[in-house]
């Protein structure tokens, strides 16, 4: 499969995600659920250049690779905390937002349980940006594999 366009030719018009995404990374959230968040919603949206690109991301962070590999079983997996737990439910419920009930109230409560406000906020945020991220690489065919995270500097 080859590209049909490439996003990256125009740099101006992906600023306002790029912004996003600086935001996101001094919000406070945990860089570890970042991570799982972005692979999260690539993995519902089929996104392959983003899950290969979010999985190395998150490896390089320290992410371990069973709980990679089972982020797609997350609700049977025993080794995500209740806080991630509420984030991946969010994720899923607005990525696949329903078009009559929107976000259940049972998966606000649990978000609710888990995040401040302002958290939430943020969370919700981090799914709307990358799900934009994957509504461009989709469509621009966008070839996986090729991504290299950055070299991360060990204290």
């Amino acid at each position: 499969m080859s590209a049909r366009f490439s996003y990256f030719d125009n740099p101006e018009a992906l600023k306002p995600l790029f912004a996003m995404k600086a935001y996101i990374d001094h919000s406070g959230l945990e860089k570890s659920l970042v991570h799982l968040v972005m692979l999260r919603a690539s993995q519902l949206n089929g996104c392959a250049y983003c899950i290969d690109m979010h999985s190395k991301e998150a490896r390089a962070d320290g992410e371990t690779e069973q709980r990679l590999y089972l982020l797609q079983a997350w609700r049977e997996a025993p080794f995500y905390s209740a806080r991630e737990r509420a984030a991946f439910a969010w994720c899923e419920a607005v990525t696949r937002l329903d078009p009559v009930h929107g976000v259940p109230d049972d998966i606000y409560e649990q978000a609710r349980a888990e995040f401040s406000e302002r958290e939430l906020m943020d969370l919700n945020l981090l799914v709307i940006m990358i799900n934009s991220w994957n509504r461009i690489a989709i469509p621009s065919k966008t070839e996986a594999g090729s991504f290299q995270p950055v070299t991360r500097k060990v204290a």
